[in-house]
């Protein structure tokens, strides 16, 4: 399902019509994260936003996992797997799972760090500290409560922000915006732009960077698409590279990638004489007959200063 377009646009008439329902959303949110959590033994780090969909948790958890694993801490990720059937705990293994077991980010993740999917976070914490993991990393659980949380950053894609301010239905927000910061330990916006946060919570910023993979872009035809919270981000780094963009495809943030789906892609980059490309969150979900006949193009965070992340590490025993 697609955001509705008027939730990054200045609030107007709906914003202003659905604001009652975005007042109990948040009042729901607001008790829901009241709630006492659970300690797991180890330091539990949060990588979360305050907006529906997707700011750059993804690669935001593959940062830091690398910068934990640079400082010798064996950290696991833990997830709930959306758009998974599998409800856990259960450590993801790429070599017999698939994205409908696990949901997409999950397979991905599993690449960098021992990844774990449960529908209760607490119960996939305590699995990944008896595995033997010295930290946690939760993704996606800024809003649930179920485990205490040593470090908890809030994700903010400079690209849109917080969209018009208003919580769903009447906007993007799962609460208010004064609410969450109010629990962050730190923020990172991630890309071009500028977004008015307060201080505190210290900030972190950074963008996304193309994996060196010694392929050449440049005038390189090509047929894009992409099911992420922007896809126009995946667009916008092809054309930083240079990459001749033949035509386009914007799908749903998770969209399954069915056989007509794939076919009507594959026709279409066909027609267009272009080389089909995708992002590598997206690349998971093809069947693994595609996957060496759809380029991927990978991206990693690069921060302007890791001191803030660090000295938190520090705080915290890590």
């Amino acid at each position: 399902m697609r955001a509705p377009r008027f939730w990054w646009r200045p609030a107007g008439l709906a914003a202003m019509l659905l604001s009652p329902l975005g007042a109990l959303y948040a009042a729901g949110t607001a008790r829901r994260v009241a709630q006492d959590g659970v300690t797991v033994g180890v330091p539990v780090i949060c990588v979360g936003n305050l907006i529906a969909g997707g700011t750059g948790k993804t690669p935001t958890v593959i940062a830091v996992a690398e910068r934990l694993a640079a400082r010798g801490i064996a950290a696991h990720i833990v997830s709930r797997g959306y758009g998974g059937r599998l409800t856990g705990p259960v450590q993801v293994d790429p070599t017999r799972h698939e994205a409908a077991d696990t949901g997409d980010e999950p397979l991905l993740l599993a690449a960098f760090a021992p990844t774990w999917v449960a529908r209760d976070r607490a119960e996939g914490a305590r699995a990944a500290a008896a595995a033997g993991a010295q930290a946690i990393i939760l993704d996606d659980g800024f809003q649930n409560p179920s485990i205490v949380k040593d470090i908890s950053i809030v994700v903010v894609d400079a690209g849109v922000g917080f969209g018009n301010g208003h919580v769903i239905p009447a906007g993007p927000l799962r609460e208010p915006i004064a609410t969450g910061l109010a629990r962050a330990d730190l923020t990172l916006t991630i890309g071009r732009g500028d977004v008015a946060l307060p201080d505190p919570p210290p900030r972190l910023r950074g963008h996304l960077e193309p994996l060196a993979t010694g392929m050449d872009w440049r005038d390189q035809p090509v047929f894009a698409f992409a099911g992420i919270g922007r896809p126009e981000k995946f667009f916008e780094t092809l054309r930083d590279l240079g990459a001749d963009i033949r035509g386009t495809a914007s799908l749903a943030d998770h969209q399954p990638l069915g056989p007509a789906l794939l076919k009507r892609l594959g026709d279409r980059a066909a027609r267009l004489s272009a080389q089909p490309v995708t992002t590598e969150k997206d690349a998971v979900r093809l069947p693994a007959a595609l996957r060496g006949r759809v380029m991927t193009v990978p991206v990693r965070l690069v921060l302007e200063d890791w001191m803030p992340f660090d000295t938190a590490l520090h705080q915290v025993g890590l």
